[in-house]
């Protein structure tokens, strides 16, 4: 139902989109021959079935270039690199040995030169799943308490979490770059349009009927990127994240060990040189998570992350 809403809410923008410009062109004569102030809806419906075809080709091919090019995307946006078997075979065994006991392939593993404490899992299919590990992980986790934190990457992969991010993050960056796109018209309408003197003032309200539109799509755009951020948080929702906490922990054998990683990356989470939200999404722990004060309030309640302190305590009971 998320991968549909995605699609749909592109398409009800535009209709909007064209149901504002008919809207605002003055009316319509109806069956009687009056004019009638209104959105005439079979013109709408016909422009929108015109332009339906350059709308889903478009988007099909930019979510078609973003969908297969998400490793290289959160590979230049981390700095990973594969981990060869030789540098250090510690990960390989804990990886190897977690993937034998859920008979599961086993997934690519990068490493990123980075003091901070992370761990995420990505990828969309069995050629691209990758667990990414941090230098500053692999040297303040024990071996117990590394293969609960890889035990909880894999766990995404084999909920398919990893690959229902990746296509919301995809229509996120859709929506969001069509949305600058239209403010950087807006704010270009205002500063260089009108024409001169003359034409200016003939066409003042054509252009101030223009600008109208452009505002009140740049507000449309706005609210539908809003909506897209609130379903990227909840695609994968909290409980998956208590799922993958659970699956972590049934594969490593030993809760209190994940307690222990997770407490511990509490302590200093994230990526030095990641500023994108949408990769930030995928971490073990998300750094907003963790504020305090009114803005850590409102953090947790859009967060795809519970609160790390509930995740360790319901470790802990068992």
């Amino acid at each position: 139902m998320l991968l549909i809403s995605f699609p749909c809410i592109i398409l009800g923008t535009v209709w909007v989109f064209l149901a504002i410009v008919n809207y605002l062109n003055g009316g319509y004569y109806n069956q009687y021959g009056e004019l009638t102030q209104g959105v005439d809806t079979e013109i709408v419906n016909y422009y929108f079935l015109q332009s339906l075809p350059w709308v889903v080709g478009g988007v099909g091919i930019w979510f078609a270039i973003a969908y297969f090019a998400n490793t290289a995307m959160v590979r230049a946006a981390t700095g990973a690199r594969p981990l060869q078997r030789k540098e250090n075979p510690r990960v390989y065994n804990i990886v190897e040995n977690l993937c034998m006991t859920c008979g599961m392939d086993m997934p690519q593993i990068n490493i990123v030169d980075d003091p901070q404490l992370n761990a995420f899992a990505s990828g969309i299919d069995k050629k691209s799943y990758t667990v990414t590990v941090t230098t500053g992980l692999l040297s303040l986790l024990n071996d117990e308490e590394l293969a609960g934190v890889i035990g909880h990457e894999l766990t995404h992969i084999r909920n398919h979490d990893t690959r229902l991010l990746i296509t919301s993050i995809v229509f996120v960056g859709i929506v969001s770059t069509i949305m600058s796109i239209v403010i950087r018209m807006l704010i270009n309408t205002m500063i260089y349009g009108g024409g001169h003197n003359s034409r200016r003032d003939s066409k003042e309200g054509g252009n101030g009927g223009g600008m109208i539109i452009v505002m009140l799509v740049g507000a449309v755009c706005c609210a539908i990127a809003y909506i897209f951020t609130l379903l990227t948080r909840f695609a994968i929702s909290r409980k998956r994240e208590y799922m993958a906490d659970a699956g972590g922990a049934e594969l490593c054998g030993n809760p209190l060990a994940l307690a222990s990683a997770l407490r511990k990356i509490s302590g200093d989470p994230g990526l030095q040189n990641v500023e994108r939200e949408d990769v930030a999404q995928l971490f073990i722990i998300h750094p907003q998570s963790l504020a305090g004060g009114v803005m850590g309030f409102f953090n947790n309640m859009f967060s795809t992350h519970p609160d790390t302190r509930k995740r360790i305590a319901i470790l802990e009971q068992f």
